[in-house]
């Protein structure tokens, strides 16, 4: 390849990486200038826990419904209400401990777990579950509830439909943290990985350009520098 041709291929490769280390820029100052606390969704409140009953009608049935293949067994507190988490190797169940019975996890109950940790207490403006997952529970399983509150944040927190646990609480500052952490990591589909073919065959243009640029210093800016030189001297 002629010097003049590999010139030009440095050059438009030189504009798509500089493209590139702008945006690395831009996203990383866009990360480093947005407050963590606000893009994790506020301050944390946490809810009372309620005592078990240490007494029930209900205990045998919970033991029958338990069987012999529980691989989880933990207390929740779940709208003040105590109650036993059981996972097994299929599914993992709420059981009420005063009645024996499953506790669902419907749209009023996602609703009110998504209020009661809201820091400001916030009433939910829309409550739906969740068919397909989204960006913003990727790496949770369904079935999810997305709460929706008209707070300034434009906050929407994820409620699990088989534990009521709060899986995540999104916002307006995350969504802005979660765009620039794309385009740093340069994962447009899943936004979970640096460490994939787009950004390794970034490095090794980035490698190429180094070195061409080296060569193209030596064979074509010195040799007219130092005949310039050799120019000025012999005047």
């Amino acid at each position: 390849m002629s010097a003049l041709w590999l010139r030009r291929l440095h050059k438009w490769v030189g504009i798509l990486i500089g493209l590139q280390f702008l945006l690395w820029a831009l996203s990383g100052a866009t990360m480093a200038l947005l407050d963590m606390e606000a893009v994790a969704g506020g301050e944390t409140v946490e809810a009372a826990a309620a005592p078990l009953p240490t007494a029930s009608a209900a205990w045998p049935m919970i033991g029958d419904a338990l069987g012999n293949d529980v691989r989880t067994l933990r207390t929740r507190t779940v709208l003040g209400r105590p109650l036993l988490e059981i996972g097994g190797p299929d599914e993992t169940l709420l059981v009420d401990p005063t009645t024996g019975r499953r506790f669902e996890i419907g749209a009023a109950s996602a609703g009110g777990i998504a209020a009661e940790a809201h820091p400001r207490g916030a009433a939910p403006s829309k409550v739906e579950r969740m068919e397909t997952l989204s960006l913003a529970v990727r790496g949770h399983t369904l079935p999810i509830w997305k709460v929706d509150f008209a707070d300034r944040g434009r906050s929407s927190y994820y409620v699990s439909g088989t534990t009521g646990e709060l899986l995540e609480r999104r916002n307006q500052a995350w969504r802005w943290w979660d765009v620039a952490w794309m385009l740093h990591t340069m994962d447009y589909a899943e936004r979970t990985s640096f460490n994939h073919p787009l950004i390794v065959f970034a490095a090794i243009a980035m490698a190429w350009l180094a070195l061409t640029g080296f060569w193209l210093l030596f064979r074509t800016m010195w040799k007219h520098d130092i005949a310039w030189l050799r120019r000025r001297l012999s005047d």
